[in-house]
């Protein structure tokens, strides 16, 4: 087990890999500065939170209270935005006090699961790693602070999505292609895939008709209906993963999942799966949102999203 004295140090480092992405900035546009809290030690400084359910803004602080009471925080995450990246590391950081710690990540698939897992027990080199794990093109900058932090604590890092040529025979052909894949692909993808048109279908077309003309109203209703059982497969997968995490570290156990937020705002997507899988899970809904000037940010008009929306500092253009 890490000294504190270690532990602090490890945080930091960890920390130094998305913070100084916002370095930059000039002290001017950072927001809310004062001197932090023990409990506010690791929160990034472009950042302005909204609680939901008190209608109202509020410290870092109270996110990490909030925390320590569930079973599942979804961390709804803005891609590629550096602001977003390094409240994920903060938020991780935060859950350390736990008992048991997992990160569960869109961002690596179900088969590279022994791979990530040697790395983490330093079995294989980082560069072997990454040759081998298909990482998202910014993992350095975006999310490799999260799996290192991970690995100094010795948490488990969950590759919980579906692989993506099993998403793209679906995007093909439709749920039915994962009765003809063989055993081995098969037990990638969630054993139960459901797809109904709910309220979750309706926004997803409604996000897809409003991209380009490839994704626009011409796309017949089969083809819309495809994109989205692939869709499902991915929210189906990480809802099972997150629950079988769950289930595998036993009580005391926090589960940090962090995926598009697409995925888990509103409770719909992969939260859903999850606690269908998992209904008695406490959980806490996260979302990130990228705004040019922090004061100006509106908590109502996101409040739908989830239980707490962190609005970040957009990277200036």
């Amino acid at each position: 087990m890490l000294s504190l004295h270690t532990f602090r140090a490890s945080v930091a480092l960890a920390l130094v890999s998305a913070v100084a992405l916002t370095a930059c900035a000039h002290p001017s546009q950072m927001s809310n500065a004062r001197t932090p809290s023990s409990a506010e030690s690791t929160a990034p400084t472009n950042l302005r939170i909204y609680e939901v359910k008190a209608a109202r803004f509020v410290p870092f602080s109270r996110l990490a209270q909030a925390m320590r009471g569930v079973d599942v925080v979804f961390f709804g995450e803005q891609h590629d935005d550096p602001a977003t990246h390094a409240a994920e590391i903060a938020v991780l950081a935060t859950l350390s006090e736990r008992e048991h710690v997992v990160l569960s990540m869109e961002m690596f698939e179900r088969d590279v699961q022994p791979l990530l897992d040697r790395y983490l027990a330093g079995t294989v080199s980082e560069k072997e790693f990454l040759a081998g794990s298909r990482p998202w093109d910014r993992y350095t900058t975006d999310y490799r602070g999260m799996v290192e932090l991970a690995r100094i604590r010795g948490w488990p890092v969950v590759a919980a999505n579906v692989p993506r040529r099993i998403a793209s025979a679906v995007n093909k052909v439709g749920l039915a292609v994962l009765d003809t894949i063989n055993a081995t692909d098969r037990a990638y993808a969630a054993k139960d895939n459901r797809c109904p048109k709910d309220a979750y279908y309706k926004k997803f077309v409604g996000e897809m008709t409003g991209h380009g003309a490839n994704a626009g109203p011409q796309m017949s209703e089969a083809s819309m209906d495809r994109i989205y059982q692939a869709q499902c497969v991915k929210d189906e997968t990480m809802g099972e993963s997150v629950a079988a995490a769950l289930a595998k570290s036993g009580k005391g156990a926090v589960v940090l999942h962090v995926d598009g937020q697409f995925h888990s705002d509103g409770r719909m997507g992969t939260v859903e799966r999850a606690l269908r899988r998992a209904p008695s899970a406490k959980t806490l809904v996260l979302s990130a949102i990228p705004v040019t000037d922090l004061g100006k940010a509106s908590g109502a008009e996101y409040a739908e999203r989830g239980d707490f929306v962190l609005f970040t500092r957009a990277p200036l253009k």
